[in-house]
């Protein structure tokens, strides 16, 4: 009875995820574009599938990933070992991105319309590889008490130089590769294991030591796809992406089998995290797990949500988003499409439960200087501004490299100029914008958009929203930080 009312709770709680984005999809179809898709009952069963995959998904994380991982985060905490601390930050952030669903729907998406250059599950890896080296880096200055902003600006930097050389098929991926690596399972952990440090941790600070972990897993993922993209586009194609060409090519399968495949290979993404719990709590600290069964029964319901929730996506999220593309295209108003963008990232991320957690942790450790609601504002209107300026480029043909390029040269001038409490923050609240649900969407409204207008490449501009999504409300956050700190200063000039 108690894991069906909780089911009910996580059940409803995925809905309300969705119900933005249906409520604007809903006004667009009968106020603007005034007719209904072909393939709406497909997509409303889609988006049904979706929130019980992320009902399921949410329950087995509660049951199981979470409550070990903080467990694991406060033993390591108290044991001090630096070396063990170390590993289990990259362990951790390792196998929480590899099982990252947001993730998973773009490196399918990368591998498909790339004809196989890119491979899904390399890039999964190179991600989720580059997230657990990152983590324990995050760790290392945490325990050692060093500046963020230091790590952000030479790291921020280094991205923009291997942009500036990367070639352009590549660009759009890796910084939407950078955005979702943050997401519904390693938000959680890595924002408990950063603040649960800093709290244990003597002469730390929560808000400027505790923060910061999420924003460092977004940026360096985007510095080793690009490097990636350089190899895969620096020849001809690779037999593997002609196997992938071919294979496309072929009769798919279907039925029993095919079920089958995709559960198994929803275990093989899951496994990572099983494995380092097991790893860390039998052999590093000896003990054994609190409640066995309800933990496996955990990794089983994850397992089946990972399922359900890629199943929802190619019968509803990918169609709308393309659907909406299509017909904004067709009604030859571009201002519509501003606007649909605007709407769908104010929207969602209004919603978004990531953001209003780290939005009450960061008002509870700023001790007033932070309104938690101002916060959630700025960071939706950020958003909302990023995806219209993404759609934007797609629209006029422009070069991502320019508009990423500028955009983080401004990050980086504002990190020197803004109050150092906001810094971790401000690229904290970047990283947790896009969730489990937007990012199909809007990875979907890219694609259509680049595929129905002349002259765009699916590739080259069909990527990239969501590292706008991610930019913008740094942006906005730091500008709010520097206005609220030059009015307390002049109120200490003329009180």
């Amino acid at each position: 009875m108690f894991y069906i009312r909780a089911f009910s709770l996580s059940l409803l709680h995925a809905l309300k995820n969705l119900l933005p984005i249906i409520a604007v999809v809903i006004f667009f179809q009968l106020a603007i574009l005034q007719q209904v898709p072909d393939n709406t009952l497909s997509m409303t069963f889609g988006l049904l599938i979706v929130a019980v995959g992320v009902a399921l998904f949410l329950q087995g994380l509660e049951l199981s990933i979470f409550p070990v991982g903080k467990s694991l985060s406060n033993q390591f905490a108290r044991k001090g070992s630096v070396p063990i601390l170390l590993s289990f930050g990259f362990a951790m952030g390792f196998s929480a991105a590899i099982a990252e669903p947001a993730l998973i729907a773009v490196a399918e998406q990368a591998q498909l319309i790339s004809e196989g250059r890119v491979n899904a599950l390399t890039l999964r890896l190179l991600v989720a590889i580059s997230v657990g080296v990152v983590i324990a880096l995050g760790v290392f200055r945490t325990i050692f008490g060093y500046p963020l902003h230091w790590f952000m600006i030479i790291g921020y930097a280094a991205v923009v130089t291997v942009t500036w050389f990367a070639p352009p098929e590549i660009v759009g991926l890796a910084y939407d590769s950078g955005g979702v690596t943050t997401n519904i399972v390693t938000v959680p952990l890595i924002a408990a294991l950063g603040i649960g440090l800093a709290a244990s941790i003597r002469g730390r600070n929560p808000l400027t030591d505790g923060f910061g972990l999420v924003a460092l897993a977004v940026m360096v993922p985007m510095i080793t796809v690009q490097l990636y993209g350089a190899i895969v586009y620096s020849g001809a194609a690779t037999e593997g992406a002609t196997a992938v060409i071919q294979q496309a090519k072929a009769q798919p399968l279907s039925g029993p089998l095919k079920m089958l495949l995709d559960l198994a290979s929803m275990i093989r993404d899951v496994l990572p995290i099983i494995i380092t719990i097991l790893f860390f709590q039998y052999i590093v600290l000896r003990r054994g797990l609190s409640n066995p069964p309800k933990i496996l029964f955990g990794f089983l319901l994850v397992i089946l949500g990972l399922y359900a929730f890629v199943v929802g996506l190619k019968l509803g999220l990918f169609p709308i988003g393309t659907s909406m593309a299509e017909q904004l295209i067709e009604l030859e108003q571009f201002g519509f499409i501003y606007l649909f963008a605007f709407m769908i990232g104010f929207a969602t991320t209004m919603a978004e439960p990531a953001l209003l957690a780290v939005g009450k942790q960061a008002e509870e450790a700023a001790a007033g200087r932070i309104n938690g609601n101002a916060i959630r504002l700025l960071v939706a209107f950020g958003v909302g501004i990023g995806i219209s300026i993404g759609v934007h480029r797609i629209i006029v043909g422009d070069s991502i490299h320019h508009y990423i390029i500028g955009g983080y040269t401004l990050v980086i001038l504002l990190t020197v100029m803004a109050p150092k409490y906001i810094v971790a923050l401000a690229y904290d609240l970047g990283g947790v914008t896009t969730s489990e649900v937007t990012v199909p969407l809007v990875t979907a409204l890219g694609i259509g958009l680049a595929s129905n207008i002349d002259g765009r490449s699916v590739l080259i501009d069909g990527f990239g929203l969501i590292a706008f999504a991610s930019i913008f409300p740094i942006i906005t956050v730091m500008l709010y930080a520097i206005l609220m700190q030059w009015l307390a200063d002049r109120r200490e000039v003329h009180p």
